[in-house]
């Protein structure tokens, strides 16, 4: 009688594993290395304070560092701005001005997380970040921003993140300016 019910029972399990309705634990730790997040750091840096940030999120994370760069780079008379005619002050005073990037992110499908990083200029995010998130398909990734900035926080910039990117779930971040890597990496692992 015993052995009939260990029989029964071995050739259920057989079933249900066949059915696919009982993993076998080996593959569900398979699964999970093979789940791990892929993590990409996108960030905009007009002087470089922004790309200091953006490697310290990098080291904490592990994850891939890409480096929006205009199609016409920013020179120190663009970011004059006590110019009001400067070319800072015209795109940020035009809700429309899309600045052209050069380069692109290969297969961004890849990537479940993006960090994305820019300088806060006039209060909030240039719109060469609106231009790189309106690149892509963002549907179902997760966007989480940082800034560094001169005073204005991170966010004035959260609408027009969220309007960019498309379908992504946006997470408004923090400024990063002059924080130490010890701080950002327990505000990534958070």
């Amino acid at each position: 009688m015993k052995r009939k019910c260990i029989l029964w029972i071995n050739l259920f399990l057989v079933f249900m594993l066949v059915a696919g309705l009982v993993v076998p634990h080996t593959s569900i730790k398979a699964e999970a290395k093979t789940k791990k997040k892929q993590v990409l750091i996108v960030y905009f840096s007009a002087t470089g304070t922004t790309k200091s940030a953006a490697k310290k999120i990098k080291k904490a994370t592990g994850g891939k560092l890409y480096q929006i760069k205009a199609a016409e780079p920013y020179t120190s008379e663009d970011l004059d701005y006590n110019n009001e005619n400067c070319r800072a002050n015209k795109e940020q005073n035009n809700e429309n001005a899309r600045p052209g990037i050069s380069g692109k992110v290969k297969n961004i499908r890849k990537y479940d997380l993006i960090f994305v990083g820019f300088p806060i200029w006039w209060g909030k995010e240039p719109m060469i970040i609106r231009t790189f998130l309106e690149s892509y398909n963002l549907e179902g990734k997760k966007v989480v921003t940082f800034c560094t900035s001169g005073g204005s926080g991170i966010s004035g910039s959260t609408d027009g993140i969220k309007t960019a990117a498309k379908g992504a779930e946006v997470i408004e971040g923090k400024d990063l300016t002059d924080v130490p890597y010890k701080s950002v990496q327990k505000w990534v692992n958070q």
